[in-house]
């Protein structure tokens, strides 16, 4: 496959039979059901929820509002320690609207901050990127168990996203 195929200014016939879809992300936790009770509290739609027996094996699935990848925690799940998925992006369209009913929510959410390279070095800003309105804006949540949301705000998609 030629560099040309890898940035995707091109698609091999190899490339095309082989679509590989990002279908669903491990959250470990630490108690099923407080991670339960969160993400249903966020209106996340529940596809699963299978216990193998009472105190065993569980995996529960959820999915966010108009997502094509959903996420699974349970019982029995991953070796992964409790809270250690950082920085799962959460693509919005409205990222203040969206801050503002994940609050009313009762979830403590990061303000809306901006990155700034000027210097070569990421620098943290708060408040929504003035420059522009898509990839650029984002604000931070996490779950009862510490994993690390990253809401980043998506209006008009680059060519090829």
């Amino acid at each position: 496959m030629g560099i040309a195929a890898l940035n995707g200014t091109e698609e091999s016939d190899e490339a095309a039979a082989m679509d590989m879809n990002l279908e669903v992300v491990t959250i470990p936790v630490t108690d099923v059901d407080r991670a339960f009770r969160f993400y249903q509290s966020l209106g996340w739609r529940l596809d699963a929820d299978y216990e193998a027996k009472p105190g065993g094996y569980r995996i529960v699935q959820f999915t966010p509002p108009g997502s094509g990848c959903s996420i699974q925690f349970g019982r029995e799940v991953t070796p992964a320690a409790a809270g250690s998925a950082q920085n799962t992006y959460l693509v919005v369209r409205d990222i203040a609207t969206t801050r503002a009913w994940l609050t009313s929510k009762g979830v403590e959410v990061s303000e809306i901050f901006h990155r700034v390279y000027d210097t070569g070095d990421q620098v943290q800003v708060e408040g929504p990127d003035p420059h522009s309105p898509s990839y650029h804006s984002f604000a931070t949540f996490s779950d009862p168990d510490g994993n690390g949301w990253l809401l980043q705000q998506v209006q008009v998609r680059e060519t090829g996203r």
